[in-house]
């Protein structure tokens, strides 16, 4: 498939009006029709650029809120309107243009492997078409990372973790640690990693992604949180 038709194909898609499952999520609409996976997908997505954000604070960094259009201008690259029209509305989840590199965020999984390379290279390829010759990106590398949730004291832990295998190809996956009262959250860390059970998603997915966005940018905790968020700085 060529870039053009790849394009049309992933614009089509980011416009499609999809009805998946009704969420259960707290404190969303009865009618929310956003599934739990693609919630947690979201909090992942805005963990793993804010922590970017942070380790990088220097550079100039650009999430998923911005277009390639803004990318091409703000950053310095050059000329946003060498951008096809096709491409100016896209947004890489992770682009410094200091660093010069690029990340897209996917599942820890085959499926996400294939298509986080494949959106990699594509969004790299429409860049570096229209950037100045001294400004050619590349799939960023050695970016990994890990935080933990911890709901209540003693409490049952949800890890959030995520490594770059191949260039410009983020994975995340995420994890759960049985309760043991009485015990640190690192001996409680330590323990084997379980699958997330759905329950707990359905109880606690809006609250631990409220609670991970106010670690990072430093607010009051979201009501109803009464535990701690350990960022990747604490679990050194």
């Amino acid at each position: 498939m060529g870039l053009a038709a790849f394009l049309l194909v992933l614009l089509a898609a980011l416009g499609a009006q999809a009805e998946p499952p009704s969420s259960k999520l707290p404190g969303r609409k009865p009618d929310s029709k956003e599934p739990w996976g693609a919630f947690l997908g979201k909090a992942a997505h805005e963990a793993i650029g804010m922590e970017y954000s942070v380790r990088h604070h220097t550079n100039a960094v650009f999430l998923d809120t911005v277009n390639l259009s803004r990318i091409m201008e703000e950053g310095k690259l050059g000329d946003p309107e060498r951008l096809s029209a096709l491409v100016r509305l896209l947004r890489p989840d992770i682009t410094d243009t200091d660093a010069l590199v690029l990340f897209e965020i996917k599942p820890d999984n085959e499926e996400g492997r294939k298509e986080g390379r494949e959106q990699a290279g594509r969004y790299l390829a429409a860049l570096n078409e229209a950037v100045e010759p001294d400004k050619k990106l590349a799939g960023g590398t050695g970016f990994e990372g890990s935080l933990f949730l911890e709901f209540e004291n003693g409490g049952a832990l949800w890890q959030l973790s995520w490594r770059t295998p191949e260039p410009g190809v983020t994975l995340y996956r995420w994890s759960y640690r049985r309760k043991k009262p009485h015990a640190s959250w690192k001996e409680r860390a330590a323990q084997k990693a379980e699958e997330l059970p759905r329950e707990e998603i359905e109880q606690r997915g809006e609250l631990a992604e409220q609670a991970i966005r106010g670690a990072y940018e430093g607010g009051e905790r979201p009501k109803g949180f009464q535990g701690q968020v350990y960022l990747p700085v604490d679990c050194r």
